[in-house]
């Protein structure tokens, strides 16, 4: 969704969709064998494999095979690049097709279940929508989707905005939270299941956390699942048919 980007220090940062900037494919006289399309690809799978505070121009430009400045021929700036990794991100969710024959609540479903997915599957995503514009084509495009679809509930035009929040905001926080889970079991190179017995054995060590822990555990039993995806899962699809439901009593309050 669409934020607003702050600079550190003087003026905030616009966006690498404005000015021109995402349209220029390379200066004259650039080295050959890249495109941006290429270097935005291998950003994506960097960010993927090694994380965002390890990212840089030149570990960039070392797996590309070239020079850092070679990158800089096709943008300005390591935050353009980021910005343009974010929205090609953004091109992987797949948004349902307009259709008014279709149930708002199984697009609304479908939308939620997708960004939680691409948060999950990019830990990097989640502080860059924080920070950038988002207003790249891919990321235009979910946000324009998510509105038609909330414009079907039947609540009146000044609460959508609201019900956008509600359900996108809960899904962003469900999301960036799973994808650090799965991000810190893969650096102590853990299946999750496993990850997960080792820090509830860990953690009932503290004194103070073993009042909370055991609750924790019979909440947990009461909710079910046999492993931490269908843990996950199952409070996801509860949190979201809440979200819907009050959505529901809000249009039926009138």
């Amino acid at each position: 969704m669409v934020r607003a980007a702050q600079g550190a220090k003087g003026a905030a940062r616009t966006s690498v969709w404005l000015e021109g900037k995402a349209r220029r494919g390379g200066r004259g006289g650039q080295p050959s064998g890249l495109d941006r399309e290429r270097i935005t690809e291998v950003t994506v799978r960097l960010l993927d494999a090694e994380g965002l505070a390890r990212f840089s121009m030149r570990r960039l430009a070392a797996e590309l095979n070239v020079t850092a400045m070679s990158v800089y021929w096709y943008v300005d700036t390591k935050d353009d690049l980021l910005e343009l990794a974010l929205d090609a991100a953004f091109g992987e969710l797949r948004l349902p097709e307009p259709d008014e024959e279709t149930d708002w609540r199984d697009q609304l479903r479908r939308l939620a279940t997708e960004y939680r997915s691409l948060l999950v599957r990019h830990p990097w995503l989640s502080p860059l929508a924080g920070t950038f514009l988002n207003i790249g084509p891919n990321s235009l495009a979910f946000s324009g989707t998510v509105q038609r679809v909330i414009r079907r509930t039947g609540l009146p035009e000044q609460r959508l905005t609201g019900a956008i929040s509600a359900v996108f905001q809960f899904v962003y926080g469900y999301g960036t939270i799973e994808g650090h889970f799965v991000a810190r079991c893969a650096d102590a190179g853990m299946a999750p299941d496993d990850y997960f017995r080792h820090a509830m054995s860990a953690a009932t060590r503290a004194p103070d956390a073993t009042e909370v822990l055991r609750e924790s555990a019979t909440l947990m039993a009461a909710r079910g699942g046999d492993t931490v995806a269908e843990m996950l899962d199952r409070d996801f699809a509860f949190a979201l048919d809440l979200l819907v439901a009050g959505i529901e009593a809000m249009v039926a309050r009138g």
